[in-house]
């Protein structure tokens, strides 16, 4: 399901990482990603908070009830939704440029469109480079380039987190 949903004046993902970035930097987060999802009948609004050292059940409910009133204040989201918030946790799906910076040189696991010439569909790799266009990955064997239209995700390969 695509993470970005129209709501009264505009993109409802911009719309609420507008409110949720200044009041997650108060409480000493980051806001790591914010999904406007439909699962079955219900549409779902997923904030995923991250800081240094982890994020606790505790940072969730905190983070939860203090953008409660502005969201409801700013009505970003035509529909009625269900408001999570999370920890990307440790096997963190990297969307933005800047996850991709943070985690050059990481473990990580690409799950592709279309089985490679190995007929793999899930590559665990060492994450070399980015840029606009996709990624540089390196296997055992040899160093790829995979275009963003190759693959559906990329995550942190959470076995090699400690």
């Amino acid at each position: 399901m695509a993470s970005k949903g129209k709501g009264k004046g505009g993109n409802t993902v911009a719309a609420v990482t507008a409110i949720a970035e200044p009041i997650a930097e108060q409480l000493g987060l980051k806001i790591w990603d914010i999904r406007f999802v439909k699962e079955g009948a219900s549409w779902i609004l997923r904030i995923f908070i991250d800081k240094e050292g982890g994020v606790s059940i505790d940072d969730c409910v905190e983070m939860s009830h203090a953008i409660n009133k502005p969201l409801d204040e700013a009505d970003p989201i035509e529909q009625s939704y269900c408001l999570e918030v999370s920890s990307p946790g440790t096997d963190r799906e990297l969307t933005r440029p800047a996850h991709f910076d943070s985690y050059i040189g990481a473990d990580i696991i690409v799950r592709l469109f279309r089985p490679i010439e190995t007929g793999e569909r899930e590559l665990h790799c060492k994450l070399i480079a980015h840029d606009s266009e996709g990624i540089t990955v390196e296997t055992d064997e040899r160093q790829l380039m995979l275009s963003r239209k190759d693959y559906t995700w990329v995550r942190l390969n959470d076995s090699k987190i400690i």
